[in-house]
């Protein structure tokens, strides 16, 4: 981000975290390389962010606001299996773009981005992932990670002195067949001062190849980076933001889903707790640079955070405030400093951490849940941070449209006074009668206007 040159009377690092913040959103209603449709699309578009915002700020907007979990619906919708929409970035695009027209109305709407391209995971041969037509049936939905130990019990010394060689020499290796000759490479610290850097290891056909073949993926990463660029931009031109401004996650979260799995983290926990402890406070400074980063050169501020352990179900409180909240929380506070807004996606049930989490400044984080307590979320959190949910998923599924507008009445009852709520689903979905989507979007025009 151009760090608040418009601002003559304050340089960045010298403005409070609400400054900051006001500097982004200004950039988020005015973005930039984007050439609405028409007049009436822009008004759309600012009153639509302006909504978030106010939300964000746990003030009162015109109404309740909207994310409808639409996953990767689209292509449920446009009548493709999510295989083709892996595989044929042409389906992507109409899928998407169908999505949009006849949705038109809703607050908001997330690109394709998060649909990951097939040819490139062949290419890649992922050892941890499997996908439709790859350890799945060509009808499958969705994705399905391979939970696995893919970092030994003995290993936390090695990764904390170099996480990036670690990550090159073992754990790539270990993950993609791609990468298998990877273990082969000299230590990358043993390159400084080396003029001659990697090409003394080029000479090896293996890693010669595997490089030829990162050349080639990422010619095919452009024809789908291009796809989901023309189809985000076709959004905001039509008026509908993204309520997505970049992805980041929990430093716990980053050990336990993809390196010592569940299995192995949960023995850590009490076999080498000191190793998880230097482990998660090593990397949290690395992870919190990089997201800033990464923040600085989007035009939304608001930061998905996807959390998998920190919910009731797989630890205790204790645990939670040793081993998950202190270095999330540090992450949490640097990036409401740097004016950016975390949205963590609070999978499964937070009922036991809402008053732990409270530790925050006010509407400076929104909470999204999935099986929380709505209710027990707004008392607990109601003067602390906005919060969204939690359409139960079942319901939007396999329930009729009005059952689905009596849950929204219910929940912009028990969370919308006051401000500070937007509603949305209890997760994504995939498939669900369309119906059920708009009778969301029915539900804040009827119930969420505030007075």
């Amino acid at each position: 981000m151009a760090r608040a040159k418009e601002n003559a009377m304050k340089k960045w690092e010298e403005m409070t975290w609400q400054e900051k913040r006001e500097e982004r959103f200004k950039r988020w209603l005015s973005p930039k390389n984007v050439k609405f449709v028409s007049r009436e699309a822009e008004k759309l578009y600012k009153a639509r962010v302006t909504r978030f915002i106010k939300a964000i700020k746990m003030e009162e907007p015109d109404r309740v606001p909207c994310i409808l979990p639409m996953g990767y619906f689209p292509a449920y919708y446009a009548g493709v299996t999510f295989r083709t929409i892996m595989y044929d970035y042409a389906e992507l695009k109409r899928s998407w773009l169908k999505f949009i027209h006849d949705f038109k109305d809703a607050d908001s709407v997330n690109g394709p981005a998060l649909v990951m391209p097939g040819r490139i995971l062949d290419g890649l041969d992922i050892k941890n992932m499997k996908w439709p037509g790859h350890g799945l049936g060509e009808e499958a939905w969705y994705y399905q990670f391979i939970e696995g130990e893919y970092m030994k019990a003995d290993e936390y010394d090695r990764l904390i002195r170099d996480p990036s060689d670690y990550t090159f020499r073992v754990n790539l290796p270990r993950t993609a067949g791609i990468f298998a000759s990877f273990d082969k490479l000299p230590p990358l610290r043993s390159l400084q001062g080396n003029r001659l850097g990697l090409v003394p290891a080029l000479a090896d056909p293996d890693i010669r190849r595997a490089f030829q073949k990162m050349i080639d993926l990422g010619k095919e990463y452009q024809k789908w980076q291009a796809v989901v660029t023309e189809v985000s931009q076709t959004a905001l031109a039509e008026g509908l933001p993204n309520m997505r401004g970049g992805m980041a996650g929990a430093p716990f979260d980053t050990l336990a889903d993809m390196l010592r799995g569940t299995q192995g983290i949960s023995v850590d926990m009490f076999r080498q707790p000191e190793k998880i402890i230097a482990y998660v406070e090593a990397i949290t400074p690395q992870m919190i640079e990089q997201t800033i980063q990464m923040a600085d050169n989007l035009d939304c501020p608001v930061i998905s955070m996807p959390l998998h352990k920190g919910d009731d179900v797989f630890m205790s409180d204790k645990q939670f405030g040793k081993f998950y909240w202190p270095t999330y929380r540090k992450m949490l506070l640097a990036m409401i400093n740097e004016g950016l807004v975390p949205f963590p996606f609070a999978e499964g049930k937070y009922n036991n951490r809402l008053k732990q989490i409270t530790d925050m400044p006010k509407s400076g984080v929104v909470w999204y849940f999935d099986q929380t307590d709505m209710k027990e979320a707004k008392r607990i959190l109601g003067n602390v941070s906005c919060i969204v949910g939690n359409v139960p998923s079942s319901i939007i599924v396999t329930g009729t449209k009005q059952l689905v507008k009596e849950s929204c009445r219910k929940l912009i009852e028990d969370c919308g006074p006051g401000g500070g709520y937007i509603l949305s689903g209890g997760a994504g979905i995939d498939k669900c009668p369309p119906e059920n989507l708009r009778a969301m979007m029915e539900a804040v025009e009827e119930y969420g206007r505030y007075k």
